[in-house]
């Protein structure tokens, strides 16, 4: 028998080539592994599936004796104690910030003039300070159109006063929200008023 011959038994030649039921036998399972492990995978990244998990970063509750991972460094003074907290009232930090500049500005329906200093404070970690550091033209602006959207009856007694600092709240909360999506500004305190 010659090289070129075929064998004349059939079980030899599909020894030889391999059956083609196996081959796509195998090529099948090969496809559903690689394909079942891609989609196990997508679902595990929320690609596929299910909702993706958003993890909230948003300014955090500090208690207190915690530390604030966003506080500004500052220098200790020689001899100076370090911050301590009372036991008592809130559980949490409260943290201030000044606006630098009085707000001054007509009072609706009158020809009365409110001049105002204002001070915010915070539950929140420092971020809130900083934002309201760096938003402080929309801040002012914000105010300003508080104050003047206030009539002059209101401002004289101390009800009156309490929903204007409830307004101001909101509406630096407002700012903050927009500009960075979150408020965080739990109260706003006045540092002078003076009507004229």
């Amino acid at each position: 028998m010659s090289k070129k011959e075929a064998p004349k038994d059939g079980a030899e030649a599909g020894k030889k080539k391999g059956s083609p039921v196996v081959l796509i036998a195998i090529v099948a399972v090969a496809m559903l592994a690689v394909g079942g492990g891609g989609a196990f995978a997508m679902v595990k990244m929320g690609v596929i599936g299910g909702e993706k998990v958003h993890e909230d970063n948003s300014p955090k509750l500090l208690l207190k004796g915690k530390p604030d991972p966003y506080a500004p460094k500052v220098e200790a003074k020689d001899g100076a104690p370090a911050e301590v907290d009372g036991e008592g009232g809130s559980p949490y930090q409260t943290s201030y910030f000044q606006f630098t500049d009085d707000f001054t500005s007509n009072l609706k329906g009158s020809n009365a003039l409110i001049q105002i200093s204002v001070a915010c404070s915070t539950h929140r970690d420092g971020r809130i300070i900083m934002w309201l550091n760096k938003h402080q033209l929309a801040l002012r602006s914000a105010v300003l159109e508080v104050l003047a959207d206030t009539p002059e009856d209101d401002i004289n007694e101390v009800a009156g006063k309490d929903r204007l600092r409830k307004r101001l709240t909101g509406a630096i909360n407002k700012v903050l929200t927009d500009e960075e999506g979150f408020g965080g500004v739990d109260n706003v305190y006045f540092r002078t008023f003076l009507v004229q």
